[in-house]
């Protein structure tokens, strides 16, 4: 058996989930280590359902560990963190079979990219929302977000850098609504390719503004990067759901 864990963090003031040995800022991965095995006094691996990047957030994300003997499910919550800082917090605790992979079992998973659609800054969300203030209709920018759904290459969504071979994609669902002033935005598909989300995100956004006028078909069908738009800043950016 293994241990399952369920986890939010902010990710602010992390390099990302995973540890990077000449990153400035610790990882997620390993502060959320350190404290588990501080709590047991035992040696773990975490392994954690996806590598999000530095700045980036999470309201939903599971990881596994090999089972912690004699501990029960849910005292691990409240026992971890208290060794945790108050950016990372375990929600859940629960058994998976030994053939549990928090990333390879996954069947896909939804992002939202949250944005403070107000031309007057927000002093409570600086680092977990995008300031954007040209008025989003969200109508509209709907109308453009479902020309991505479907199974395509995404290689036009991907950053430049990444060196992923596979990059056909299925998006399930692409849309915004609105509350009050903050506009949310959510992408579900089987899989991601690096930055897929943010320049998905930017490049309906850069449509709806006019800085694009292709078409969002033919920005899929050219496979080019320098097509498709901008790559949307990290602090909106959440891994929101995970779906098994």
């Amino acid at each position: 058996m293994k241990t399952a864990l369920v986890i939010s963090y902010k990710g602010t003031d992390y390099c990302g989930w995973q540890v990077q040995t000449k990153a400035k800022k610790p990882s997620v991965q390993k502060t959320l280590q350190n404290a588990i095995e501080a709590t047991f006094k035992t040696s773990v691996k975490v392994t954690g359902c996806s590598r999000t990047d530095a700045g980036v957030h999470a309201n939903e994300f599971f990881c596994h560990l090999d089972k912690l003997i004699d501990v029960d499910n849910d005292s691990i919550p409240l026992a971890v963190n208290r060794n945790l800082p108050e950016d990372i917090c375990v929600r859940q605790a629960f058994d998976a079979d030994d053939g549990f992979h928090s990333r390879y079992s996954a069947k896909g998973k939804e992002y939202m990219y949250l944005i403070w659609n107000s031309r007057i800054k927000n002093v409570f969300f600086p680092d977990t929302a995008f300031m954007f203030p040209k008025y989003i209709d969200v109508d509209e920018l709907n109308k453009i977000c479902s020309q991505f759904t479907g199974k395509n290459d995404f290689s036009a969504f991907m950053a430049s850098n990444s060196s992923v071979s596979d990059t056909v994609r299925t998006v399930r669902q692409f849309g915004a609504v609105r509350e009050g002033d903050f506009v949310k935005i959510y992408i579900s598909a089987d899989g991601f390719l690096y930055n897929m989300v943010r320049i998905m995100t930017g490049t309906a956004l850069d449509i709806l503004f006019g800085a694009i006028d292709m078409p969002v078909k033919e920005i899929i069908k050219g496979r080019k990067r320098e097509n498709a738009g901008r790559t949307m800043p990290p602090c909106g950016l959440y891994l929101n759901r995970v779906f098994y």
